[in-house]
């Protein structure tokens, strides 16, 4: 079976067809006749290719800055949940010592009674031991620290 020239597109008018096409190509894709036949046209294309590049660069940034936001957030979030497994084991370990004092609470040996005859009272320390030094140590208030901290 053998086919047309016409079917397969090698006749004259499949030429034709093939070369409007290109010419049509051709033709779009040049600037030359276009700037010379509408100059404000091609400035107007010259305008969308800078601000179509300009927007290709802003995007780029935002999706830059994003991703170190990101990154930041999540680094956040993870040193607030290791403080919130601190804090779990800080109560934990303050359950246990009161636990234990109050153990030993129930074990009435352990713990003397007190009275007022074995209390034993210190003189309040003199005030020019502070004055001595220097004016802004002086106002300084220094509290005992309980053990344990």
């Amino acid at each position: 079976m053998t086919r047309s020239p016409m079917a397969s597109g090698a006749g004259p008018a499949g030429k034709r067809v093939q070369r409007r096409t290109l010419e049509l190509i051709q033709g779009s894709l040049s600037g030359r006749k276009l700037e010379r036949r509408a100059p404000w046209i091609t400035s107007l294309h010259r305008a969308t290719d800078g601000t179509l590049a300009g927007l290709g660069v802003c995007m780029l940034a935002l999706s830059a800055l994003t991703l170190h936001w990101q990154n930041q957030w999540g680094v956040s979030y993870q040193q607030m949940e290791a403080a919130q497994v601190l804090e779990h084991k800080l109560q934990e370990s303050s359950a246990l010592l009161e636990q234990h004092h109050l153990g030993a609470v129930k074990r009435p040996g352990w713990l003397v009674p007190t009275s007022s005859e074995k209390l034993i009272y210190l003189p309040s320390p003199r005030s020019a031991a502070t004055a001595s030094g220097l004016p802004l140590l002086g106002s300084i208030q220094l509290r005992q620290i309980r053990s344990g901290y």
